[in-house]
């Protein structure tokens, strides 16, 4: 019987998991290198869709000045699902800390696992990582399509193109790009920016529809990653708060 492999994936997400990258993995506490691997592994933690870094004890090259029980972790910081303990890197030089956490775990023996957030800046060899680092089992994919794409809301059509893309998108819902020139209100920029490590810094659009302002209700890539580059100059709606047609066919926000 065949299996299907997302379903596999989703079975093992209450497990702590782990992946080998061959990447050298730089982290940063102020200005000073925290951390620097070229034997660094990817860890899910259980129930977590996202990874974070882990690397060997030794790759770690300012001190750890603390350990304690995660129980007994600063306030802010990241609870565990996992037994083990939570250690503080010091960089000496600015005074600024990161944190890790060692498992109690064989296959993870001697590797700290980072708290990504809790550092101020991290490369993958000489390349920014923002966000969050990378799911090498994640994919964008974004595609052309000459089918007709509409966004609807209060009874008012917002946009109209058969010159859209589709971004596909690993475990989420497809989204739907259209060009600027088809969508039909007036776009304010917002202060608002997101980061995604696959697609990049997100800018916000609002407008006005029947007198009310819609904040922050569409978004777009100014300047997108590589994997994303087909983005630029394109639009999306948040699907849940619109109507989204395909083919005069009303899709599915989830």
């Amino acid at each position: 019987m065949s299996i299907r492999l997302g379903a596999v994936l989703t079975e093992q997400s209450n497990k702590l998991r782990h992946e080998p990258t061959a990447k050298r993995v730089r982290a940063f506490v102020g200005t000073e290198v925290a951390v620097d691997s070229e034997r660094a592994v990817l860890v899910w933690e259980p129930h977590q869709a996202i990874p974070t870094y882990a690397v060997p004890r030794e790759d770690v090259v300012v001190p750890i000045i603390d350990a304690k029980t995660d129980e007994e972790a600063p306030d802010g910081a990241p609870s565990h699902d996992i037994h083990g303990y939570r250690v503080i890197l010091r960089a000496n030089a600015s005074g600024s800390v990161g944190s890790g956490y060692v498992a109690d775990d064989p296959d993870l023996s001697g590797f700290v696992i980072l708290d990504f957030s809790s550092f101020d800046h991290w490369l993958e060899e000489d390349d920014e990582v923002d966000a969050h680092p990378r799911d090498p089992f994640h994919r964008v994919d974004v595609r052309r399509t000459s089918r007709n794409i509409q966004v609807m809301m209060n009874g008012q059509l917002l946009a109209d193109t058969v010159h859209g893309k589709l971004l596909y998108e690993t475990t989420l819902p497809t989204r739907y790009y259209l060009p600027r020139e088809d969508v039909f209100i007036t776009l304010t920029p917002s202060p608002t920016r997101t980061l995604c490590p696959y697609k990049g810094k997100a800018s916000y659009w609002s407008f006005t529809l029947d007198g009310q302002a819609v904040e922050d209700l569409i978004w777009s890539y100014e300047d997108p990653l590589e994997d994303a580059a087909g983005l630029k100059g394109y639009v999306a709606f948040y699907d849940d708060k619109v109507e989204v047609l395909l083919d005069k066919k009303l899709t599915d926000a989830d």
